[in-house]
Protein backbone atom coordinates (compact mmCIF):
# COMPACT_ATOMS: atom_id res chain seq x y z
CA UNK A 1 0.00 0.00 0.00
CA UNK A 2 1.15 3.74 -0.40
CA UNK A 3 1.40 5.96 1.55
CA UNK A 4 0.78 10.36 1.19
CA UNK A 5 4.06 10.81 1.65
CA UNK A 6 4.85 8.83 -1.65
CA UNK A 7 2.08 9.32 -3.52
CA UNK A 8 3.17 10.11 -7.19
CA UNK A 9 -0.43 11.33 -8.79
CA UNK A 10 -1.79 10.73 -12.23
CA UNK A 11 -5.37 12.47 -13.52
CA UNK A 12 -6.81 10.80 -15.76
CA UNK A 13 -8.87 13.19 -18.42
CA UNK A 14 -8.41 17.03 -18.18
CA UNK A 15 -11.93 18.28 -18.65
CA UNK A 16 -14.22 20.23 -16.55
CA UNK A 17 -13.41 17.32 -13.87
CA UNK A 18 -10.03 16.43 -14.07
CA UNK A 19 -8.59 19.62 -14.86
CA UNK A 20 -9.46 21.22 -11.33
CA UNK A 21 -8.59 18.24 -9.30
CA UNK A 22 -5.50 18.17 -11.19
CA UNK A 23 -4.52 21.57 -10.12
CA UNK A 24 -5.08 21.15 -6.70
CA UNK A 25 -3.25 17.97 -5.92
CA UNK A 26 -0.44 19.72 -8.18
CA UNK A 27 -0.11 22.28 -5.74
CA UNK A 28 0.93 19.40 -2.96
CA UNK A 29 1.91 16.33 -4.73
CA UNK A 30 4.23 15.46 -8.17
CA UNK A 31 0.85 15.19 -10.19
CA UNK A 32 0.88 14.30 -13.85
CA UNK A 33 -2.16 15.14 -16.00
CA UNK A 34 -2.61 12.96 -19.02
CA UNK A 35 -5.38 13.28 -21.55
CA UNK A 36 -5.24 11.51 -25.07
CA UNK A 37 -5.70 14.65 -27.14
CA UNK A 38 -2.51 16.50 -27.54
CA UNK A 39 -4.21 19.69 -28.33
CA UNK A 40 -5.98 20.12 -24.76
CA UNK A 41 -2.44 19.44 -23.44
CA UNK A 42 -0.63 21.49 -25.64
CA UNK A 43 -3.07 24.53 -24.63
CA UNK A 44 -2.50 23.85 -20.75
CA UNK A 45 1.28 23.32 -21.04
CA UNK A 46 0.35 27.18 -22.48
CA UNK A 47 -0.98 28.08 -19.16
CA UNK A 48 -4.58 28.29 -20.94
CA UNK A 49 -7.86 26.54 -19.85
CA UNK A 50 -10.71 27.22 -22.93
CA UNK A 51 -13.32 25.42 -20.19
CA UNK A 52 -12.93 28.47 -18.15
CA UNK A 53 -12.82 26.79 -15.26
CA UNK A 54 -9.21 27.21 -13.92
CA UNK A 55 -7.67 31.04 -14.45
CA UNK A 56 -4.21 31.01 -15.92
CA UNK A 57 -3.04 32.29 -12.26
CA UNK A 58 -4.66 29.12 -11.11
CA UNK A 59 -2.83 27.23 -12.98
CA UNK A 60 0.73 28.66 -12.55
CA UNK A 61 0.01 27.91 -8.77
CA UNK A 62 0.12 24.37 -9.56
CA UNK A 63 4.10 24.14 -9.20
CA UNK A 64 4.01 20.47 -8.77
CA UNK A 65 1.72 19.88 -11.81
CA UNK A 66 2.94 18.49 -15.42
CA UNK A 67 0.86 17.44 -18.81
CA UNK A 68 1.43 14.69 -20.95
CA UNK A 69 -0.55 12.69 -23.40
CA UNK A 70 2.51 10.01 -23.56
CA UNK A 71 1.78 7.11 -21.88
CA UNK A 72 5.19 6.35 -20.62
CA UNK A 73 5.08 9.53 -18.70
CA UNK A 74 1.92 7.39 -16.75
CA UNK A 75 4.17 4.89 -15.63
CA UNK A 76 6.17 7.24 -12.97
CA UNK A 77 2.50 7.45 -11.07
CA UNK A 78 1.21 4.84 -8.18
CA UNK A 79 -2.13 6.47 -7.63
CA UNK A 80 -4.41 7.15 -10.88
CA UNK A 81 -7.34 9.09 -11.02
CA UNK A 82 -9.55 8.73 -13.75
CA UNK A 83 -11.90 11.57 -14.41
CA UNK A 84 -13.50 11.13 -17.97
CA UNK A 85 -16.84 11.28 -19.15
CA UNK A 86 -19.48 8.77 -18.89
CA UNK A 87 -22.55 9.36 -21.70
CA UNK A 88 -25.23 7.62 -22.92
CA UNK A 89 -25.46 6.58 -26.43
CA UNK A 90 -28.70 7.10 -28.79
CA UNK A 91 -30.52 5.07 -26.92
CA UNK A 92 -30.06 6.56 -24.21
CA UNK A 93 -28.49 3.55 -22.28
CA UNK A 94 -24.87 4.06 -20.56
CA UNK A 95 -21.86 4.36 -22.71
CA UNK A 96 -19.05 2.93 -20.71
CA UNK A 97 -16.03 3.43 -23.90
CA UNK A 98 -14.04 6.08 -22.12
CA UNK A 99 -14.12 4.23 -19.15
CA UNK A 100 -13.26 1.00 -20.61
CA UNK A 101 -10.26 2.74 -22.41
CA UNK A 102 -9.08 4.42 -19.49
CA UNK A 103 -9.08 1.27 -17.77
CA UNK A 104 -7.31 -0.49 -20.28
CA UNK A 105 -4.62 2.05 -20.43
CA UNK A 106 -4.34 2.08 -16.96
CA UNK A 107 -3.66 -1.49 -17.25
CA UNK A 108 -0.66 -1.28 -19.26
CA UNK A 109 1.04 1.28 -16.77
CA UNK A 110 0.00 -0.33 -13.64
CA UNK A 111 2.57 -1.89 -10.59
CA UNK A 112 2.08 -3.75 -7.75
CA UNK A 113 1.05 -1.79 -4.91
CA UNK A 114 -0.86 1.02 -6.65
CA UNK A 115 -4.18 2.77 -6.40
CA UNK A 116 -6.81 3.62 -8.86
CA UNK A 117 -9.14 5.99 -7.96
CA UNK A 118 -12.57 6.40 -10.20
CA UNK A 119 -14.89 9.93 -10.05
CA UNK A 120 -16.42 9.06 -13.30
CA UNK A 121 -20.40 9.29 -12.72
CA UNK A 122 -21.37 5.49 -12.79
CA UNK A 123 -24.25 3.21 -11.60
CA UNK A 124 -23.84 1.42 -8.21
CA UNK A 125 -21.16 -1.89 -9.03
CA UNK A 126 -19.57 -0.75 -12.35
CA UNK A 127 -16.07 0.21 -10.97
CA UNK A 128 -15.46 -3.41 -9.52
CA UNK A 129 -17.70 -5.28 -12.40
CA UNK A 130 -17.02 -2.79 -15.00
CA UNK A 131 -13.73 -1.37 -14.83
CA UNK A 132 -11.58 -3.39 -12.55
CA UNK A 133 -11.87 -6.87 -14.54
CA UNK A 134 -10.53 -4.40 -17.39
CA UNK A 135 -7.54 -3.66 -15.65
CA UNK A 136 -7.07 -7.33 -14.42
CA UNK A 137 -6.81 -8.87 -18.15
CA UNK A 138 -4.69 -6.11 -19.40
CA UNK A 139 -2.05 -6.40 -16.49
CA UNK A 140 -1.73 -9.91 -15.25
CA UNK A 141 -2.67 -8.22 -12.19
CA UNK A 142 -4.68 -9.17 -9.20
CA UNK A 143 -7.42 -6.55 -7.51
CA UNK A 144 -7.05 -6.09 -3.39
CA UNK A 145 -3.79 -8.72 -3.98
CA UNK A 146 -1.60 -6.72 -6.21
CA UNK A 147 -3.39 -3.33 -6.66
CA UNK A 148 -5.99 -1.84 -5.25
CA UNK A 149 -9.27 0.70 -5.85
CA UNK A 150 -11.15 3.37 -4.90
CA UNK A 151 -14.80 5.28 -5.72
CA UNK A 152 -14.78 9.03 -5.11
CA UNK A 153 -17.62 10.38 -6.91
CA UNK A 154 -16.96 14.19 -8.91
CA UNK A 155 -18.89 17.09 -7.62
CA UNK A 156 -18.05 19.79 -10.03
CA UNK A 157 -20.75 22.46 -10.97
CA UNK A 158 -19.04 24.07 -14.16
CA UNK A 159 -18.90 27.92 -14.43
CA UNK A 160 -19.57 28.34 -10.93
CA UNK A 161 -16.58 30.11 -8.89
CA UNK A 162 -17.97 29.66 -5.56
CA UNK A 163 -18.48 25.90 -5.06
CA UNK A 164 -15.09 24.96 -5.66
CA UNK A 165 -13.53 21.21 -5.69
CA UNK A 166 -11.53 22.10 -2.12
CA UNK A 167 -15.23 23.75 -0.98
CA UNK A 168 -17.52 21.07 -1.66
CA UNK A 169 -17.58 18.06 0.87
CA UNK A 170 -15.90 15.21 -0.97
CA UNK A 171 -17.01 11.47 -0.54
CA UNK A 172 -14.85 8.70 -0.70
CA UNK A 173 -14.37 5.05 -0.51
CA UNK A 174 -11.75 2.04 -0.53
CA UNK A 175 -11.98 -1.54 -1.94
CA UNK A 176 -10.33 -2.44 1.38
CA UNK A 177 -10.27 -0.46 4.88
CA UNK A 178 -6.73 0.21 4.71
CA UNK A 179 -7.18 1.76 0.92
CA UNK A 180 -10.89 3.15 1.89
CA UNK A 181 -8.64 5.09 5.10
CA UNK A 182 -5.82 5.97 2.29
CA UNK A 183 -8.15 7.64 -0.52
CA UNK A 184 -10.27 9.44 2.49
CA UNK A 185 -6.84 10.95 3.75
CA UNK A 186 -5.43 11.62 -0.17
CA UNK A 187 -8.52 13.81 -0.81
CA UNK A 188 -8.44 15.12 2.84
CA UNK A 189 -5.32 16.82 2.49
CA UNK A 190 -6.46 18.88 -0.54
CA UNK A 191 -10.51 19.57 0.42
CA UNK A 192 -10.93 22.47 2.91
CA UNK A 193 -14.72 21.14 3.56
CA UNK A 194 -13.80 17.65 4.44
CA UNK A 195 -14.83 14.31 3.17
CA UNK A 196 -17.03 11.48 3.98
CA UNK A 197 -15.70 8.26 3.84
CA UNK A 198 -18.59 5.60 2.62
CA UNK A 199 -18.57 2.34 3.65
CA UNK A 200 -17.94 0.85 0.05
CA UNK A 201 -17.10 1.56 -2.98
CA UNK A 202 -20.87 0.73 -4.35
CA UNK A 203 -22.72 2.90 -1.57
CA UNK A 204 -20.52 6.12 -3.24
CA UNK A 205 -21.23 5.04 -6.62
CA UNK A 206 -25.18 4.83 -5.73
CA UNK A 207 -24.92 8.66 -4.05
CA UNK A 208 -23.24 9.98 -6.65
CA UNK A 209 -26.04 9.04 -8.98
CA UNK A 210 -28.86 9.89 -6.65
CA UNK A 211 -27.55 13.24 -6.36
CA UNK A 212 -28.72 14.21 -10.00
CA UNK A 213 -31.76 11.91 -10.29
CA UNK A 214 -33.25 13.90 -7.52
CA UNK A 215 -32.46 17.13 -8.98
CA UNK A 216 -33.68 15.85 -12.37
CA UNK A 217 -36.87 14.58 -10.35
CA UNK A 218 -37.18 18.08 -8.66
CA UNK A 219 -37.23 20.38 -12.04
CA UNK A 220 -39.58 17.67 -14.02
CA UNK A 221 -42.30 18.57 -10.78
CA UNK A 222 -41.90 22.12 -11.83
CA UNK A 223 -41.79 21.77 -15.53
CA UNK A 224 -45.13 19.71 -14.83
CA UNK A 225 -46.46 22.49 -13.12
CA UNK A 226 -45.61 24.91 -15.53
CA UNK A 227 -47.32 22.87 -18.43
CA UNK A 228 -50.48 22.99 -15.83
CA UNK A 229 -50.23 26.68 -14.98
CA UNK A 230 -49.30 27.83 -18.59
CA UNK A 231 -52.83 26.11 -19.58
CA UNK A 232 -54.30 27.76 -16.04
CA UNK A 233 -53.53 31.33 -17.53
CA UNK A 234 -51.21 31.47 -14.30
CA UNK A 235 -47.79 32.75 -14.19
CA UNK A 236 -45.61 30.19 -13.16
CA UNK A 237 -42.66 32.19 -11.18
CA UNK A 238 -45.26 33.88 -9.33
CA UNK A 239 -46.88 30.86 -7.94
CA UNK A 240 -43.16 29.80 -6.90
CA UNK A 241 -42.52 33.15 -5.23
CA UNK A 242 -45.68 32.40 -3.55
CA UNK A 243 -44.82 29.04 -2.71
CA UNK A 244 -41.19 30.09 -1.86
CA UNK A 245 -42.34 32.19 1.15
CA UNK A 246 -42.92 28.88 3.52
CA UNK A 247 -39.02 27.68 4.52
CA UNK A 248 -38.98 23.87 3.65
CA UNK A 249 -40.11 24.82 -0.16
CA UNK A 250 -37.23 23.93 -2.60
CA UNK A 251 -36.58 26.79 -5.04
CA UNK A 252 -36.17 24.70 -8.11
CA UNK A 253 -37.43 26.50 -11.77
CA UNK A 254 -39.00 24.84 -14.87
CA UNK A 255 -36.33 25.20 -18.03
CA UNK A 256 -34.36 22.83 -20.16
CA UNK A 257 -32.24 19.78 -18.35
CA UNK A 258 -29.12 18.91 -20.40
CA UNK A 259 -25.45 19.27 -19.54
CA UNK A 260 -23.07 16.01 -18.76
CA UNK A 261 -25.23 15.52 -15.26
CA UNK A 262 -28.51 16.01 -14.24
CA UNK A 263 -29.80 14.91 -18.41
CA UNK A 264 -27.66 11.97 -18.38
CA UNK A 265 -26.85 10.19 -14.84
CA UNK A 266 -30.55 9.54 -14.18
CA UNK A 267 -30.52 7.01 -16.98
CA UNK A 268 -27.15 4.83 -15.09
CA UNK A 269 -29.49 4.44 -12.49
CA UNK A 270 -32.57 3.20 -14.87
CA UNK A 271 -30.01 0.79 -16.63
CA UNK A 272 -28.87 -0.91 -13.72
CA UNK A 273 -32.36 -1.34 -11.92
CA UNK A 274 -33.53 -2.85 -15.14
CA UNK A 275 -30.95 -5.01 -15.37
CA UNK A 276 -32.05 -6.68 -12.20
CA UNK A 277 -35.11 -6.58 -13.48
CA UNK A 278 -37.03 -3.70 -11.68
CA UNK A 279 -38.82 -0.94 -14.01
CA UNK A 280 -38.31 2.43 -12.52
CA UNK A 281 -41.31 4.40 -12.93
CA UNK A 282 -40.70 7.55 -11.22
CA UNK A 283 -37.48 8.27 -12.68
CA UNK A 284 -38.16 7.51 -16.11
CA UNK A 285 -41.48 9.55 -15.92
CA UNK A 286 -39.07 12.89 -14.81
CA UNK A 287 -36.83 11.94 -17.63
CA UNK A 288 -39.64 11.98 -20.36
CA UNK A 289 -41.20 15.33 -18.98
CA UNK A 290 -37.59 16.92 -18.71
CA UNK A 291 -36.73 15.48 -22.57
CA UNK A 292 -40.15 16.79 -23.68
CA UNK A 293 -39.15 20.37 -23.25
CA UNK A 294 -38.14 21.37 -26.09
CA UNK A 295 -40.99 20.49 -28.22
CA UNK A 296 -43.52 21.85 -25.56
CA UNK A 297 -41.22 25.41 -25.89
CA UNK A 298 -41.48 25.35 -29.74
CA UNK A 299 -45.38 24.41 -29.56
CA UNK A 300 -45.68 27.37 -27.24
CA UNK A 301 -44.18 29.52 -29.64
CA UNK A 302 -45.96 28.47 -32.76
CA UNK A 303 -49.46 28.48 -31.11
CA UNK A 304 -48.35 32.12 -30.30
CA UNK A 305 -47.73 33.13 -33.40
CA UNK A 306 -50.53 31.52 -35.13
CA UNK A 307 -52.88 33.68 -33.04
CA UNK A 308 -51.27 36.68 -34.09
CA UNK A 309 -51.32 35.85 -37.33
CA UNK A 310 -47.60 35.47 -37.85
CA UNK A 311 -46.36 33.05 -40.74
CA UNK A 312 -44.77 30.35 -39.44
CA UNK A 313 -42.94 28.65 -41.77
CA UNK A 314 -40.13 30.67 -42.92
CA UNK A 315 -40.18 33.03 -39.87
CA UNK A 316 -37.16 33.84 -38.64
CA UNK A 317 -36.41 33.12 -34.75
CA UNK A 318 -33.37 34.01 -32.78
CA UNK A 319 -32.18 31.67 -29.96
CA UNK A 320 -30.15 33.22 -27.20
CA UNK A 321 -27.99 31.00 -25.39
CA UNK A 322 -26.48 27.54 -26.88
CA UNK A 323 -24.77 26.44 -23.23
CA UNK A 324 -26.78 24.07 -21.00
CA UNK A 325 -26.39 26.67 -18.29
CA UNK A 326 -25.74 30.25 -17.78
CA UNK A 327 -22.12 31.87 -17.81
CA UNK A 328 -19.97 28.92 -19.06
CA UNK A 329 -19.11 27.37 -22.39
CA UNK A 330 -20.12 24.04 -21.53
CA UNK A 331 -22.44 23.00 -24.43
CA UNK A 332 -22.37 19.15 -23.57
CA UNK A 333 -25.71 17.67 -24.18
CA UNK A 334 -27.36 20.77 -24.76
CA UNK A 335 -31.35 20.87 -24.54
CA UNK A 336 -31.20 24.12 -26.74
CA UNK A 337 -30.34 21.67 -30.23
CA UNK A 338 -34.37 20.25 -29.25
CA UNK A 339 -35.99 23.67 -29.85
CA UNK A 340 -33.52 24.13 -33.04
CA UNK A 341 -34.44 20.70 -34.13
CA UNK A 342 -38.44 21.03 -33.54
CA UNK A 343 -38.04 24.78 -35.23
CA UNK A 344 -36.65 23.07 -37.95
CA UNK A 345 -39.78 20.53 -38.85
CA UNK A 346 -42.32 23.30 -38.85
CA UNK A 347 -39.67 25.30 -41.27
CA UNK A 348 -38.45 28.08 -39.22
CA UNK A 349 -35.22 29.47 -39.73
CA UNK A 350 -33.55 29.63 -36.87
CA UNK A 351 -30.16 31.68 -35.81
CA UNK A 352 -28.52 30.88 -32.77
CA UNK A 353 -26.02 33.46 -30.56
CA UNK A 354 -24.11 32.65 -27.60
CA UNK A 355 -21.36 35.14 -26.72
CA UNK A 356 -19.80 32.32 -24.28
CA UNK A 357 -19.34 29.23 -26.85
CA UNK A 358 -16.45 28.56 -29.13
CA UNK A 359 -17.82 28.59 -33.12
CA UNK A 360 -15.82 25.76 -34.11
CA UNK A 361 -16.63 23.49 -31.40
CA UNK A 362 -20.71 24.19 -32.03
CA UNK A 363 -20.00 23.37 -35.51
CA UNK A 364 -18.05 19.99 -34.83
CA UNK A 365 -20.23 18.35 -32.35
CA UNK A 366 -23.96 19.72 -33.70
CA UNK A 367 -22.98 21.11 -36.82
CA UNK A 368 -24.16 24.66 -35.63
CA UNK A 369 -22.49 28.34 -36.67
CA UNK A 370 -23.53 30.61 -33.73
CA UNK A 371 -23.70 34.24 -35.05
CA UNK A 372 -20.78 36.35 -33.73
CA UNK A 373 -23.63 39.15 -33.86
CA UNK A 374 -26.93 39.09 -34.30
CA UNK A 375 -28.83 41.54 -36.77
CA UNK A 376 -30.77 44.80 -35.43
CA UNK A 377 -34.85 44.22 -36.59
CA UNK A 378 -34.62 40.54 -38.00
CA UNK A 379 -36.28 38.44 -35.99
CA UNK A 380 -40.18 37.32 -35.73
CA UNK A 381 -39.42 35.50 -32.24
CA UNK A 382 -36.32 35.31 -30.09
CA UNK A 383 -35.81 32.56 -27.64
CA UNK A 384 -33.84 33.36 -24.18
CA UNK A 385 -33.06 29.86 -23.90
CA UNK A 386 -29.98 30.74 -21.72
CA UNK A 387 -29.34 33.62 -18.99
CA UNK A 388 -25.88 34.48 -19.73
CA UNK A 389 -25.11 37.62 -17.84
CA UNK A 390 -24.86 39.28 -21.29
CA UNK A 391 -28.43 39.23 -21.95
CA UNK A 392 -29.76 40.13 -18.53
CA UNK A 393 -27.34 43.28 -19.01
CA UNK A 394 -28.75 43.76 -22.61
CA UNK A 395 -32.29 43.16 -21.31
CA UNK A 396 -35.54 43.62 -22.90
CA UNK A 397 -35.05 47.18 -24.46
CA UNK A 398 -31.61 45.80 -26.16
CA UNK A 399 -33.00 42.19 -26.71
CA UNK A 400 -36.33 44.36 -28.67
CA UNK A 401 -34.05 45.86 -31.04
CA UNK A 402 -33.14 42.69 -32.96
CA UNK A 403 -36.68 41.80 -33.40
CA UNK A 404 -39.26 42.79 -35.67
CA UNK A 405 -42.31 45.07 -34.61
CA UNK A 406 -44.93 42.46 -33.30
CA UNK A 407 -42.54 39.88 -32.64
CA UNK A 408 -42.82 37.44 -29.75
CA UNK A 409 -40.12 37.44 -26.72
CA UNK A 410 -40.09 33.99 -25.14
CA UNK A 411 -38.47 33.98 -21.71
CA UNK A 412 -37.50 30.97 -20.59
CA UNK A 413 -35.19 31.61 -17.53
CA UNK A 414 -36.84 33.95 -16.14
CA UNK A 415 -34.29 36.81 -17.01
CA UNK A 416 -36.44 39.64 -17.46
CA UNK A 417 -39.71 40.76 -15.43
CA UNK A 418 -42.76 39.28 -16.14
CA UNK A 419 -44.04 42.34 -18.18
CA UNK A 420 -41.20 42.63 -20.70
CA UNK A 421 -41.91 39.27 -22.11
CA UNK A 422 -44.76 37.99 -24.33
CA UNK A 423 -43.84 34.22 -23.45
CA UNK A 424 -42.79 32.37 -20.12
CA UNK A 425 -42.58 29.06 -19.07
Amino acid sequence: MRTLADSQIAIIGLGYVGLPLAVEFGKHYHTLGFDINQARISELQRGEDHTLEVSPDELSQATKLSYSADLADLRRANVFIVTVPTPIDEHRQPDLTPLVKASETLGKVIKAGDVVIYESTVYPGATEEDCIPVIERVSGLKYNVDFFAGYSPERINPGDKEHRVTTIKKVTSGSTPEVAEFVDSLYRSIITAGTYKASSIRVAEAAKVIENTQRDLNIALINELAVIFNKLGIDTEEVLLAAGTKWNFLPFRPGLVGGHCIGVDPYYLTHKAQAIGYHPEVILAGRRINDSMGRYVVGQLVKAMIVRHMHVQGAKVLIMGLTFKENCPDIRNTKVVDILAELKEYGVQADVFDPWVDIEQAQHEYGITPLTKPEQGAYDAVILAVGHKEFRTLGAAGIRTLMKADSILYDLKYVLDSRDSDLRL
